[in-house]
């Protein structure tokens, strides 16, 4: 259920429809965002709050583990309700926690972040990462609610907003090329248009509903992502910065690499795409990185099946294409373009 801050009268309704409530923030969350809540009109002061430290390195067992002893301490039971307040991150791992507390209690996403409104807060995907691999823990579970508030986007930096628009954008090419006309504005108040937010929060929102498991149709929004994983994966596990939608950003380009290839895309969108990039998105040096590397990473991609990696592609706009098995050489080659591309001082 999405609700948005005109229904925050039926977040109070859900809210007093459980024994205790549970508020899990991350560091920032709790000092710039709590306020948000209650100038919608929650009363914070009811609810017990939990908070753990920021940045993707502590999206792992350890938090879920001080997540947990806090449910303990607190005395949840299985009718108390865990809200997630925070980005990508923190909804990750505070679903998992939830839905694995006592079987699994009740739990509403409060996303912070662009990137999160659209993508991580939606659609019940919970996880930790595990050895260095992304999200390789986690449970299907969906949120009582995903409650947006739109105040966030005018605070957030223009690298975050980046970030989200990348999963925007990605919308264009596998369900509606509108989408692609998404960037960020000068306009402080209103970076980004509210109606693309909200029709990409209702697009992931009805593919995930129509296949929660990720069994057919939800594999699309995979779409730049199994280069985009390993490229985050590998960046982070060596202390590099990049942003889950940096990543995806960069992701797409070997993406449409490789639909060129197999699924005969007209090279036109990827010249497309590429403006898109420069006008949007920033440069990243990728020159000290080995194909070979990503390549090992991909290996242990999650919508892998013996043995084959395997892609989602796109034959035109609105096409996609999932569960394109892809020669390795040819998955070297799309990882080479995407470092020579980054190269050029234009990008």
């Amino acid at each position: 259920m999405i609700l948005y801050r005109e229904n925050i009268g039926k977040i109070a309704e859900l809210i007093d429809s459980h024994t205790k409530t549970f508020v899990l923030t991350d560091e920032n969350s709790n000092r710039l965002c709590l306020g948000v809540l209650r100038e919608a009109g929650l009363d914070i002061e009811r609810f017990v709050k939990i908070v753990i430290p920021a940045g993707e390195q502590h999206k792992n067992l350890k938090t879920v583990e001080y997540i947990w002893s806090q449910l303990v301490e607190n005395k949840a039971d299985r009718k108390s309700l865990l809200i997630n307040l925070g980005g990508g991150m923190l909804t990750d791992i505070g679903g998992f926690a939830a839905s694995c507390y006592q079987r699994g209690i009740d739990f509403i996403n409060v996303p912070t972040t662009l990137l999160a409104m659209i993508d991580a807060a939606v659609g019940g995907k919970t996880g930790i990462d595990f050895q260095g691999l992304k999200n390789q823990i986690g449970l299907f579970s969906q949120p009582l609610a995903v409650l947006i508030l739109e105040d966030f986007l005018a605070t957030l930096p223009k690298r975050e907003l980046q970030s989200g628009l990348a999963e925007i954008i990605k919308y264009g090419f596998i369900v509606d090329k509108s989408f692609l006309e998404a960037s960020l504005t000068e306009n402080a108040a209103n970076p980004i248009d509210s109606v693309f937010v909200r029709k990409a929060i209702e697009a992931k929102d009805v593919i995930t509903r129509s296949d929660a498991n990720e069994q057919g149709l939800r594999k699309i929004l995979n779409f730049g992502h199994t280069v985009g994983h390993a490229l985050e994966t590998y960046l982070i596990g060596r202390g590099g910065d990049i942003r889950h939608g940096e990543a995806v950003a960069l992701g797409m380009i070997p993406a449409l690499y490789l639909s060129e290839k197999y699924c005969h895309l007209d090279h036109k969108w990827t010249l497309y795409y590429k403006s898109l990039y420069a006008k949007n998105f920033n440069r990243f040096d990728l020159s000290g990185i080995a194909a070979e590397d990503l390549l090992e990473i991909m290996r242990h991609d999650k919508k892998n099946e013996g043995g084959d990696i395997r892609f989602v592609l796109i034959e035109d706009l609105g096409k996609p294409v999932y569960d394109v098995v892809v020669d390795l050489k040819y998955i070297l080659d799309s990882v080479n373009y995407l470092i020579e591309y980054q190269k050029n001082e234009n990008c």
